[in-house]
């Protein structure tokens, strides 16, 4: 098929076109901004735009179809182009659910944990050599890519988001892939910018369930109150699953799993993480996966990219980097982190970069987020809220909104930066928590911060 992308570089879009051209399809694409590792992924592969920038005459009869990426506008040029000549224009998660509309379709949704408990089922599966079709959120060890497709393979797992499916499309993605087998890690307000309440954030939640195939299976994390009335309650003619936190032993910093086949260690930690690994098994064993072949791969599952990613470590210092920023993914994480190094020192330092993250009425989401951590910094760009058109957020309703008297705030990346290096990191666990860089931190360089 002739394909072409408005919007070819971000990182779930360019994964796709790298997928779409592996199996033989003639990839076309533009952007109008395309930063690494997209940029050198699409180069590799010869489907890197020649300009960067919008072009109408790209868009003619001879495509097949438009995958249509979020970043573009409404008034994109290609995509008007495209509509004028009647092409057959595809969100990304509307291409996914035709790719996969004749196969059994596993959809992991939640507001947290998507990413870790997608990975884990996938590296379970690549451990036992059974081939699915995929799309997760993280670059995965062992993978090429974050989606591959092919024709003949039964499963497709996908990452459920409840964000937007494109400029023309409001809906959330997950609600257009008809789930077979579904999970719901938990339900914590997110999104602001498109769910202005907390209400309107559950409806989605409560519709994906509804967009289920009849007769389908639902697996859910019962300890989550929110997930567990909407599943119990929800009138859909689907099999309901509940899931809990299993048992567990944290021994000299590393956590061990007590399963029927004896005790297991772990790479991962943390009761969200442990969370995730049972609700993955189940949706394991929906596959055909048994529980013994299920804690055979698991022992050796590290993490996804940038969750809870271990950056560097020595005798008495680790540094992890993490891409919490909800107020319920940087309350798990750092509970996780002390709960694993309860001797340690632990210094949280935590970027408030995201739209909700930034917005003075969201604020208050974050009361206690931050206990857990001896120590607690606070970073935020005031230019960054001036671009994102919000009202000014203040060092005071920061600290009022964390309920914490003794934390720290930045707004100037040098003065953190400053802060950070200054620090004796002896007997401490250093954990980053961002979607962002700090205003131009280098990972690279923090990891000089253990001698």
């Amino acid at each position: 098929m002739n394909i072409h992308f408005i919007s070819i570089g971000g990182s779930a879009m360019h994964n796709l076109a790298l997928a779409l051209h592996a199996k033989g399809d003639h990839v076309t694409g533009s952007d109008d901004a395309i930063f690494e590792p997209s940029k050198s992924r699409l180069e590799t592969k010869g489907l890197l735009p020649d300009e960067m920038g919008w072009y109408p005459e790209k868009i003619h009869t001879d495509l097949d179809i438009i995958i249509l990426g979020m970043h573009a506008k409404a008034d994109n040029p290609e995509l008007i182009k495209a509509q004028k000549l009647g092409l057959k224009i595809f969100s990304y998660p509307e291409y996914l659910f035709e790719h996969s509309k004749d196969k059994t379709r596993v959809v992991i949704g939640g507001s947290h944990g998507k990413t870790t408990i997608t990975s884990m089922i996938l590296h379970v599966l690549n451990y036992h050599e059974i081939e699915v079709d995929y799309m997760v959120g993280a670059q995965l060890d062992g993978f090429e890519r974050m989606v591959h497709l092919t024709q003949e393979n039964e499963f497709m797992i996908i990452e459920g988001d409840e964000y937007l499916s494109s400029p023309i499309d409001r809906r959330p993605k997950f609600h257009l892939y008809k789930a077979n087998i579904a999970l719901l890690s938990g339900i914590a307000w997110d999104h602001i910018n498109v769910f202005p309440t907390f209400e309107n954030y559950i409806e989605q939640f409560e519709i994906f369930i509804d967009t289920m195939v009849n007769g389908g299976a639902m697996i859910y994390n019962k300890e989550d109150k929110i997930v567990r009335k909407i599943v119990e309650e929800a009138t859909k003619t689907i099999k309901k699953y509940p899931y809990q936190t299993p048992d567990y032993t944290i021994e000299n910093g590393t956590t061990i799993l007590d399963t029927p086949e004896g005790e297991i260690p772990l790479e991962i930690f943390g009761q969200h993480n442990l969370q995730n690994l049972e609700g993955a098994k189940s949706i394991c064993l929906h596959m055909g996966v048994g529980d013994n072949e299920f804690y055979e791969a698991i022992s050796s599952f590290t993490g996804a990219n940038k969750r809870l990613e271990k950056i560097i470590e020595n005798d008495t210092t680790v540094i992890f980097k993490d891409f919490a920023h909800s107020p319920s993914k940087v309350k798990a994480t750092s509970d996780a982190v002390k709960e694993q190094y309860e001797n340690r020192r632990v210094l949280t330092c935590l970027e408030l970069h995201t739209y909700s993250s930034l917005n003075a009425n969201f604020l208050t989401e974050y009361q206690n987020a931050l206990d857990a951590a001896d120590e607690a910094v606070v970073f935020y760009s005031p230019h960054a809220v001036e671009i994102k058109r919000l009202e000014k957020v203040t060092k005071e309703q920061i600290s009022e909104a964390f309920q914490r008297d003794d934390l720290i705030i930045y707004t100037d990346p040098k003065e953190f930066r400053d802060f950070l290096f200054s620090q004796n990191l002896d007997n401490t666990v250093l954990l980053l928590m961002s979607s962002g860089n700090y205003g131009g931190l280098n990972f690279d360089e923090v990891k000089g911060l253990i001698k």
